[in-house]
């Protein structure tokens, strides 16, 4: 009779550390391995100052993917399109950088670092910022602490949905509901509040609101296919590996390969994406964002209409009668 205690007990004691270990190297070991891979760069100027610093550059590996450009305007064009993080000028007076905080606090305090001390060592360095990150949140420390709350509030709706049992069409929209309000009241404080992001108010609820709903269909769709298992599947997937592998406090292309990448096809690197794209860069950049965003929230319900029709069926299935008694002979 205490065999099953006995096995639960042994389950929490090996479960729980498992799950803390996996936690740690999630959060722990891509922060610890933050450097550059291949992060897109820029060089204007013309062509024998820009080879020599190309080739400055390509000293240092694979840390640096050169883009050349004719000249400022056209950098500047690039870095307000997210097509690089910054880019160094060759001028007559000597090299300019130009950087984009909004779009890595932490890569362009690289780039001025690799720039001045390393790249072009011995030349005086001026900096602009392109796209300043906004006076409410100069290190982006706000807009990196927004993922996480995004990434339990879907987990939370897809639990909700899972408990109480809400199946088809009212758990869509219930998951629907919750995305909205949760994208408006984001938008309230991150914006209206704290000035952490600028843009179209409505434009950033919306994105805020869409990162919500793909995590949460997703949820709520894997525990309407494989049972309440699947919430805790997706909460790994979510929380544990999702959040840590955004690269949204630093960049995807800081982190150790292939994590930047793996985190950028999640909702919540999807997410954050989305989120700097529409908040700084009016948008650029932002359709591979919503494109993945949509298909995990459009695979998400449809997962949890299917597991809906499926179920209904069986529980609402008249029980079979009891047979009628023999008649005395």
């Amino acid at each position: 009779m205490s065999a099953t205690p006995n096995r639960r007990m042994v389950a929490v004691v090996l479960l729980i550390p498992v799950v803390v270990t996996i936690a740690l190297w999630a959060f722990a070991w891509p922060a610890a391995r933050i450097a550059p891979r291949d992060l897109p760069v820029g060089i204007a100027g013309s062509a024998p100052a820009a080879d020599r610093l190309q080739q400055q550059f390509e000293r240092h590996g694979d840390a640096f993917e050169i883009h050349r450009f004719g000249d400022e305007a056209a950098a500047r064009t690039a870095i307000e399109d997210r097509v690089v993080y910054g880019a160094v000028v060759i001028t007559p007076k000597g090299p300019q950088l130009l950087t984009a905080s909004a779009a890595s606090p932490m890569a362009a305090q690289l780039l001025r670092e690799a720039v001045t001390t390393r790249a072009l060592a011995g030349s005086q360095v001026q900096v602009t910022d392109v796209v300043a990150a906004p006076a409410g949140d100069p290190r982006g420390s706000t807009l990196g602490a927004s993922i996480l709350p995004l990434a339990i509030a879907g987990v939370a709706a897809g639990s909700a949905v899972t408990m109480l049992r809400l199946r088809g069409g009212r758990a869509a929209g219930a998951l629907i509901g919750v995305a909205a309000l949760v994208g408006i009241a984001a938008a309230a404080l991150t914006d209206s509040w704290l000035g952490a992001i600028t843009g179209d108010w409505w434009t950033g609820a919306g994105s805020l609101g869409l990162t919500v709903l793909a995590i949460g269909a997703t949820v709520a769709g894997l525990a309407a296919l494989i049972g309440p298992s699947g919430v805790g599947l997706g909460a790994l997937l979510m929380v544990l590996l999702g959040n840590p592998f955004s690269g949204i406090t630093s960049a995807p292309e800081l982190l150790p390969r292939p994590v930047g990448a793996i985190g950028q096809l999640l909702p919540p690197g999807a997410g954050g994406s989305l989120l700097r794209s529409v908040a700084f860069f009016d948008g650029s950049a932002a359709a591979d964002a919503v494109l993945i965003l949509g298909v995990w929230a459009a695979v998400g319900l449809t997962a949890v209409l299917v597991g809906g029709r499926r179920r209904t069926p069986a529980a609402t299935a008249p029980a079979p009668s009891a047979p009628e008694p023999a008649l005395a002979g």
